[in-house]
């Protein structure tokens, strides 16, 4: 059953329609294949198997029935760092090893609504913090495409597992880039969606006023069906925003593209830049008109971001204290409780985090730092909101070279945190991005990243469908 793990979310949707295969086959197929094919990739940490067969089980009743959604039967996978109840949620963190969720993501619990079958939960950097899924605690996860290489963060997990044919589509999160960019280096679609388009109920926090929800899949068209499923107010989570998808059919004929000068400078690997201007050419035969826009504050991005994020993770990881959840050392006094759990518990670039964050909000160096940089993230989105009055979606590169090889970056962390500046303006504006894969370099795969503005996926996912068809 090898081609099952091979079809689009659309095509199995027509194929358990017509009664050509089970969603039980489905489901088997995938997880025959995760136990054959991932100790060498290492995308999954653990498997949902009694879960998955029981959701599959009753997606066939469903679909028996007539009552069968475009996601009815279609097997998935889900970032460790997102609830699924009554499983294992490990945010790929030693002192999170053992916790079991309580509850359902609200993301989750739609997908499980619209009938989806979850195979089992995604690597993920720890509490997703990294570009390259090497600070999990639990392993590397390793790129399909070239098993030397990282397969990005710090939803590598999650990218492998769809790249390699080991779920149909999967859930990550994005703070920085780390739908993007593994998207990019895996050679599959990721949207990260606008801030507050999706629920982040049930995500493991890690900087709150970034943290967001997407999808990963093998094609803009399974894109948009899962983000319509996941779309939507919450009133578990205050920051959602009450928006409902709605398809655009806006054609490359016409549409403003804008190319920021500052992105398309030193830094950027030639054979990348080459593959993303093809892109973009492609979309200007067809039609669009290229402008050249400038984002000015790209240059602070980079500095802003560790800044903002370190000083939130320091604040949301105050809670894994030894006391409420997960890893509990003993000690003489509640102090040494504390720090004999979180010392044990946290790896080295959590605790790095932790302590610039903890820095930066001190007193004497909060006005200094992280006050700041939130008026500099401030001219960061006005800077978009001016690119945005010439252009009506933004094209360039999601990474400035793509999937490096394991432990090259690993003794620099500010060579790794380069690994996100293309992606972290976007987010710090609270704006929407979707990586295309545009082409490769050998076997390397590289993605084009789509900006658009607030609340406008419709806008990327139909010139992104449109580009996909133009590069095929």
């Amino acid at each position: 059953m090898a081609e099952l793990t091979e079809l689009t979310i659309r095509q199995a949707h027509e194929g358990l329609k017509k009664k050509e295969f089970s969603s039980a086959d489905l489901a088997k197929a995938h997880l025959e294949k995760i136990k054959k094919e991932d100790k060498k990739i290492n995308s999954y940490l653990s498997l949902t198997e009694k879960l998955a067969m029981f959701q599959a089980e009753l997606a066939d009743k469903k679909i028996a029935s007539g009552n069968c959604g475009e996601l009815t039967g279609i097997p998935c996978s889900i970032k460790d760092a997102i609830m699924v109840e009554g499983e294992k949620c490990t945010a790929g963190s030693k002192i999170l090893e053992s916790y079991i969720a309580p509850y359902d993501a609200t993301a989750v619990k739609k997908l499980k609504e619209n009938g989806s079958v979850i195979l089992g939960k995604n690597n993920t950097d720890e509490f997703t913090m990294g570009s390259s899924t090497e600070n999990s605690a639990f392993g590397v996860t390793k790129n399909p495409s070239d098993l030397d290489r990282v397969a990005g963060g710090s939803s590598g997990g999650s990218a492998a597992s769809v790249a390699s044919g080991m779920a149909m589509y999967s859930l990550g999160s994005d703070t920085g880039g780390s739908i993007r960019q593994p998207a990019s280096f895996c050679g599959v679609v990721g949207l990260c969606p606008t801030y507050g388009a999706v629920s982040r109920y049930g995500l493991i926090a890690h900087a709150s006023s970034l943290d967001q929800i997407g999808p990963f899949a093998r094609n803009v068209d399974d894109i948009e069906i899962v983000f319509k499923a996941i779309a939507g107010k919450d009133r578990l989570d205050a920051t959602s925003a009450d928006y409902s998808y709605k398809k655009s059919d806006e054609n490359l004929n016409g549409l403003k593209i804008g190319l920021p000068k500052e992105y398309f400078a030193k830094g950027l690997e030639k054979e990348v830049e080459n593959i993303v201007r093809n892109a973009i050419e492609k979309a200007r035969e067809a039609g669009a008109e290229i402008v050249e826009i400038s984002l000015p504050s790209f240059k602070y991005a980079l500095a802003c971001y560790y800044i903002i994020d370190p000083s939130e993770i320091s604040a949301n990881l105050a809670r894994f204290d030894g006391i409420k959840y997960g890893l509990s050392e003993d000690g003489d006094k509640l102090l040494d409780v504390y720090l004999k759990t979180r010392g044990r518990g946290f790896g080295a670039e959590v605790k790095r985090r932790i302590m610039i964050g903890t820095h930066c909000l001190s007193s004497g160096y909060y006005d200094a730092y992280y006050k700041k940089a939130q008026e500099v993230r401030q001219l960061i989105k006005k800077d978009f909101e001016k690119a945005f009055e010439k252009a009506d979606l933004i094209f360039c590169p999601v990474s400035p070279f793509p999937a490096f090889k394991i432990g090259e970056k690993t003794e620099d962390p500010l060579s790794m945190y380069l690994a996100d500046i293309y992606t972290i303006p976007a987010k710090l504006a609270g704006l929407p991005g979707l990586s295309l894969p545009a082409g490769k370099i050998g076997k390397l795969p590289v993605g084009l990243q789509i900006i658009g503005n607030h609340f406008q996926e419709n806008k990327i996912i139909s010139a992104a469908s449109q580009i996909e068809k133009l590069l095929s």
